[in-house]
Formats: structure tokens, C-alpha cells, sequence
């Protein structure tokens, strides 16, 4: 379910509840939810170092959860918050998604209103598919979206986003 909230001159969209309807399906990696964004994570390493800049580095934090800011607000909203995520493209591959739980006007300090996609804090590891670079962020089909890992294979090493990629396009991983 999902709720309007107004904070003085800021809207403010947010799930109100945990659909698990949304969920990885069992033994299948698939999510169900059927538009996500796709977005590059610009300078990133790995799936590790993401985390990492997120949870400590990172000031974009609100109400203790990571936010990350697009200067466009989606327009499909709705579908975005019925169980989308945000799928990060690292080293030119897929490799990870993080459940958007809200979206929040921000006015910069230069008085240009942004859009802020408030994140859960669970960042999953994702089946690797080879991405072309991008500006901005895209739309991805929920019948497009890489399959979450298998839980065993969350914790593994990052392989070399090339071999990931190399993997992928044959099948193996």
C-alpha cells in the first residue's frame, strides 16, 4: 500500500507496507514487481564498495536510510513503489538492486527541485548481465530484470565485472 505524505511544501510518496507478494520468488531468483529503474553507479568498483560508500561514507542519508538523488521524477511512480527496485549498473554489468521504498522532493541549493529515491538498505547481488553506459536513469521491465542470486552465493567475491560479463554471455553464471 502505498501513501501520500506532505511535509510543509515537500511531496513525498512512500510504501506503507511490506508486500511480500513482491519478494524473490522461491528457488527462482525472479522478482515479481513489473517496472524497475536501472542506473549507473558512476566510479564504482564492486557490489562491496557500493555498500560501503552507502552506509558509511555516503551524506545522502535520511531517516536512516540512503537516498539517492535524480534531478527527473519518474513518472510511472506508481508501479515504481508496488514492489520496484533500483538496479545498479557497475563496471558496465548489472550487478546488484536495491528495493525503492519512497520518493522525496528535494530542492538543492540552487533552488532546482530533485527527486530523492529512498532506498531500502539491503542491497542484493543479482544475476550479471552486460550493460551499455547511460545518462540518467532508465525503466526495466520487471521481465527484463536480472534474477536476485540464490541466498548461498549473496556473500561471494566480486568477480572482475569483465569476467562477469564474459560468464553471462555464455551461460555459466
Amino acid at each position: 500500500m502505498r501513501r501520500m505524505v506532505n511535509r510543509g511544501t515537500h511531496r513525498y510518496m512512500e510504501c506503507e507496507s511490506h508486500d511480500t507478494t513482491h519478494d524473490a520468488q522461491a528457488g527462482t531468483g525472479k522478482t515479481m514487481a513489473g517496472l524497475h529503474l536501472l542506473k549507473l553507479s558512476v566510479g564504482t568498483e564492486s557490489v562491496d564498495q557500493l555498500r560501503d560508500w552507502q552506509r558509511r561514507r555516503s551524506q545522502q542519508r535520511g531517516d536512516g536510510k540512503y537516498f539517492h538523488i535524480t534531478r527527473m521524477w519518474p513518472k510511472r511512480e506508481t508501479e515504481l513503489l508496488d514492489g520496484g527496485s533500483i538496479y545498479w549498473v557497475i563496471q558496465r554489468v548489472i550487478q546488484a538492486r536495491q528495493r525503492i521504498v519512497g520518493l522525496e522532493e528535494r530542492i538543492g541549493e540552487d533552488g532546482i527541485r530533485r527527486c530523492a529515491l529512498m532506498l531500502d538498505e539491503e542491497v542484493i547481488r543479482t544475476e550479471a548481465v552486460p550493460r551499455r553506459p547511460f545518462q540518467g536513469w532508465r525503466y526495466l521491465e520487471g521481465a527484463d530484470a536480472p534474477a536476485d542470486l540464490a541466498p548461498a552465493r549473496q556473500g561471494e567475491d566480486d568477480l572482475p565485472p569483465s569476467l562477469l560479463a564474459a560468464l553471462s554471455d555464455i551461460g555459466v553464471r
